[in-house]
Order: structure tokens, then C-alpha cells, then sequence
């Protein structure tokens, strides 16, 4: 039989994982709920069940025994990768083992396993980098109270303000005003405040709205679009901090994006431009996480899979 490779995706929404042979076909897909941020007390139960649950569901699109003993896996966990090995090595069976952060695997697929430099963007952002030789650079990800400048929590975060300011007085009046009142139902934006501090609305919630951020930009809500450039600008200097760090001077350090907060056209432009100003080259993402997570798996075992056929299957983009 051929070797197999596994690779997870262990998202904050949900985890995939990947099935590849040793030539770089992706023989099957899994699926199922996230695996982290959960009570400490139900973390590994949880972990180990949802990985079982998207291996067994690759291995039954693979059409192979469940049981399947891997030549290597990786799983890049939301959270990180602390406690987590022990875990996952009694639910699956694989010779070589790698568990890492979410980011790597997304900076690895992204880029195809090469030097270059990742930003990502969801309710959060960080960036991460690796040269030709070195190890692997990060700028930000300091969560929400420290950091995360140019995430979708922080686009909220300013708009808010923005309104704020507009509603006592000392602010530019805003459009984003309407925006909010419409999200929550609340009159003033000093009532969006304080229900932003409730359970109710944790910061996955929050940060939804930065959409409607988006769009407020879009039909020309001035405020709207200065919070946007903020971001993109945040976001830029953070691959930009990255490519310093990692040290390629001899050529533009290829970046690339990932995360909901890209999906603004307004942001992306910005960060394209602010990027390549800085001497760097911006480009698509050209696999997910998941597909990143099975790079690295074939790399743990001294492999290198066929780059074509990943970019070939419908699967290695997730």
C-alpha cells in the first residue's frame, strides 16, 4: 500500500481534515465541530472526539479502514498546540506527529509549504513568516485587549468609537450610527456600549457586524472608510514587520491573506498597495489551512507531495 498522509485544520468553527497517498492525491475529506475553547474540564473529551469524528469521516471518503495507521500527521490547533498531542495520539493512529498552531498550517498552504510571509485576519489578527532556512516569525496576535489590530472585533471596536464620539460631540457624525442600532435594537450607541459587555454578545458576535462596516465604506460613509484604511494599514504593517524579521532581502518577500476580514475589497486594496509599496509581493492564497497541514505532514516524513495534484483537487482550497 501506499504511505498516507493526514492533515487537521482545528478551527475556532469547525475542524477538516485531509487524507492524501504519498504522490499528493487527496483521497478524502472529513468534517466536523470545532475542538477548542471549550471549559477545561470537557477540553480533551471534546478534542478527542471531534478528531475522531473528521478522520473517521476522511477515511470513509477514502474508503480506508479507520483504523488506517498514517506515515505522518499534523494538526494545527486554534489555541495552540499545548496539552493537546497526548490527546490526539491515543484517538489516531500515525508514525510521525507534528501539532501546531492554526497559523502555521495556514501560512504553509497559503504559500505552498514556501518562504513568504501570512497575515490573518478573522475576528483577530497575527502575522506569520519564514525565510529560505530560518524558523518561523510572528508580529501581533495578542488577542483582543493587548492586540489584534485590523481583525474584525477591532474594525467594530472602532466604529463603535467613531459613533461614540459623534453622539457626544466631539466626533465626525457617522452613518455607522444606524449600523449598530439596527445590529442590537439599541437607541444611543452609550446602550451598544454597555451591551457589548454582556454575555450576550461575545466577541464572535461583535465582531460580525465588521461587515456591515464593509458596506457602510461602500456607499461612501466617510468615518466607515477611514476605519477600514486603519485596519488595512495594521494589517500591512504587520507583514511588513514579519518580512523584516525573516530577513529576505535579496528579492520581494512574497505575502498573502487569510481570514473573513479580507473579504472587503477596500481593505484587501489597501493592504495590496501599502504591501507592495514596501518592496513585497501580495498574492492569493493558493491552498487552506487544512492542505497547509498535510505540507507539513509530508515534511515531517522527508516527503514532498506533488504540488499539482493538491492545487488539482477541489478539497486542498478549504
Amino acid at each position: 500500500m501506499k504511505k498516507l498522509y493526514l492533515g487537521v485544520d482545528g478551527g475556532q468553527s469547525g475542524t477538516i481534515a485531509l487524507i492524501a497517498d504519498e504522490d499528493g492525491n487527496i483521497l478524502g475529506r472529513g468534517a466536523a465541530g470545532p475542538c477548542n475553547h471549550v471549559a477545561s474540564s470537557e477540553a480533551k473529551a471534546k478534542l478527542a472526539r471531534v478528531a475522531r469524528e473528521c478522520v473517521e469521516a476522511a477515511c470513509a471518503a477514502a474508503a480506508i479502514p479507520v483504523a488506517t495507521e498514517f506515515e505522518a500527521a499534523c494538526f494545527g490547533m486554534s489555541g495552540g498546540a499545548i496539552d493537546k498531542q497526548a490527546t490526539l495520539q491515543q484517538t489516531i493512529a500515525a508514525r510521525q506527529w507534528l501539532v501546531t498552531d492554526d497559523a502555521v498550517i495556514a501560512l504553509s498552504g497559503a504559500l505552498m509549504g514556501e518562504p513568504g510571509v501570512i497575515v490573518i485576519a478573522g475576528t483577530g489578527s497575527i502575522a506569520l513568516g519564514r525565510g529560505p532556512e530560518g524558523p518561523v516569525r510572528r508580529a501581533g496576535g495578542w488577542g483582543y485587549v493587548f492586540g489584534d489590530e485590523g481583525g474584525a472585533f477591532d474594525i467594530v471596536r472602532e466604529a463603535l468609537r467613531a459613533c461614540l464620539r459623534a453622539e457626544e460631540g466631539w466626533g465626525k457624525r457617522t452613518r455607522l450610527s444606524e449600523v449598530f442600532s439596527a445590529a442590537t435594537g439599541c437607541v444611543d450607541m452609550n446602550s451598544v456600549l454597555h451591551l457589548f459587555y454582556t454575555p450576550e454578545w461575545p466577541r464572535s458576535r461583535i465582531a460580525a457586524i465588521a461587515s456591515k462596516v464593509d458596506t457602510c465604506a461602500a456607499e461612501g460613509d466617510a468615518i466607515a472608510t477611514q476605519v477600514l484604511a486603519q485596519a488595512a494599514q495594521s494589517l500591512a504593517l504587520l507583514a511588513q514587520s514579519v518580512a523584516r524579521q525573516i530577513g529576505v532581502h535579496d528579492q520581494p518577500t512574497i505575502c498573502s491573506y487569510v481570514g473573513g476580514v479580507f473579504q472587503s475589497a477596500a481593505v484587501l486594496h489597501r493592504y495590496r498597495a501599502l504591501v507592495e509599496l514596501s518592496e513585497g509581493t501580495v498574492v492569493a492564497p493558493m491552498l487552506g489551512p487544512a492542505a497547509g497541514a498535510l505540507i507539513q505532514a509530508f515534511r515531517l516524513a522527508g516527503a514532498v507531495p506533488d504540488s499539482a495534484k493538491l492545487l488539482s483537487s477541489n478539497f486542498g482550497h478549504e
